[in-house]
């Protein structure tokens, strides 16, 4: 069975955290002390299973009353390509309007753009550079 889930135990945390250094350290080089930072103790994390494997993750963390932000968002290579980061991205707005966010804002890597425009999210900025990888400021109005 493949599920997306808000973070509630050690364990579930503990795979989150070891998919986003797969990804995000091993796989594109961004730093540990980028990757893993101040903020994650006040996000709420989210980890994606097939069956008892982890293989996406991501973060949502309020930056002012109503509107969050999607971070850290994940899928390990081999379960790119079969619609998962929609399974993440769905999982993770639910929770917001359960919460009472009513906007999310994300930092989309430039090549994950189209992925965010299919689920609706509109860009924001102009492309900048994060962790040394180009990206774009984008939002969507949840609720």
């Amino acid at each position: 069975m493949v599920y997306a889930k808000k973070v509630e135990t050690e364990k579930e945390n503990e795979d989150a955290i070891k998919i986003r250094r797969k990804v995000f350290v091993e796989e594109q080089d961004v730093p540990l002390h980028l990757e893993l930072d101040e903020f994650d103790a006040e996000a709420v994390h989210f980890v994606a299973y097939d069956g008892d494997t982890p293989f996406g993750a991501g973060r949502i963390r309020v930056i002012e009353p109503g509107i969050g932000k999607v971070e850290r968002v994940c899928i390990l290579p081999g379960y790119r390509g079969k619609n998962l980061g929609n399974l993440m991205m769905q999982c993770m707005e639910d929770y917001s309007i359960s919460s009472g966010i009513n906007k999310l804002k994300l930092n989309a890597q430039s090549q994950a753009i189209l992925f965010y425009e299919k689920r609706n999210y509109t860009i924001s900025s102009p492309e900048f550079l994060e962790a040394g990888i180009p990206h774009r400021a984008m939002e969507k109005q949840i609720k």
